[in-house]
């Protein structure tokens, strides 16, 4: 099943079970509980991220070729790093480019993203699978000077900025993709293909992502797991590509689908707050 969660015209947020068509019907209940279609055809009047996240776990240096061209060794673990759950963007709705601290260097990431869907702490990777959702796609978005420059050795400053993390354009629940690393996945900038990729050039699979994760660790429902980007990022190319005002970035997953954003400047009104040197 293919979930969205959508804003009505009348301003309400509701869920819906988008359709091969097109079209879309309405469920009712909750996204952790039990969602059961209404036989009633939605009305949506904007997409949004399928869910608020409780957290989000990011995993970097997690594809072959991405730590071939950034000259990085493999890792012998998962790298963690987190974003806020306020960086969360819509479908659609414009990445900001920061002005405030602003930055230069902001790069794109195609990411799968895992959301799990019920509490779980110490999964061993046989497991893991039972307490996944669904799929999304995700847009790692990086500012690579304050991740880099800036963030005292800690990617969580150039990796939080609001609208940083794109989500969508929906859930698709684990039934439709029975194996999440033999994907392809793909990031396009203004139609130009910049990343193109499969989902089985993860150093660390979903199964071992989520029992690292939940090692001594409890995992809340509504957790979303970002399993790293191929190669093909801004600042890996000569010379390198940061995103600017009037980008269009689209993230495409092989059976989720495609989420688009435009790019923008932020809106920071007074003087500007610390810049890099």
């Amino acid at each position: 099943m293919k979930i969205i969660r959508h804003q009505s015209p009348d301003g309400t947020v509701g869920y819906a079970q988008q359709h091969a068509d097109g079209t879309a019907t309405k469920l009712r209940g909750t996204l952790f509980e039990k969602l059961e279609p209404t036989g009633e055809q939605a009305s949506i009047s904007k997409i949004l991220a399928p869910l608020e996240p409780r957290a989000l776990l990011c995993i970097g240096l997690n594809y072959r070729q991405h730590a071939a061209e950034t000259n990085a060794p493999l890792p012998q673990w998962p790298v963690l790093f987190c974003k806020k759950p306020a960086s969360v963007q819509n479908p659609g709705d414009p990445i900001e480019l920061p002005r405030w601290l602003a930055s230069a260097k902001v790069d794109y990431e195609c990411e799968l993203a895992v959301v799990i869907g019920r509490r779980c702490k110490n999964v061993s990777r046989a497991d893991a699978l039972d307490y996944v959702l669904g799929y999304t796609c995700a847009n790692d978005v990086s500012a690579r000077d304050w991740q880099k420059e800036g963030g005292g050795s800690q990617w969580c400053r150039g990796k939080s900025f609001d609208t940083f993390c794109p989500l969508g354009p929906w859930l698709v629940t684990p039934d439709e993709i029975p194996n999440a690393n033999a994907l392809s996945i793909s990031t396009k900038v203004n139609g130009e293909t910049v990343q193109d990729s499969t989902t089985s050039d993860m150093i660390f699979d979903v199964p071992v992502l989520i029992e690292f994760l939940s090692g001594s660790t409890t995992l809340l429902p509504g957790t979303v797991i970002l399993t790293g980007t191929p190669s093909g990022v801004g600042m890996a190319r000569t010379p390198p590509r940061w995103l600017q005002p009037g980008d269009t970035v689209t993230v495409e997953i092989e059976k989720i689908g495609a989420l688009t954003n435009p790019v923008a400047e932020e809106r920071a009104a007074g003087a500007a707050g610390f810049h890099l040197s």
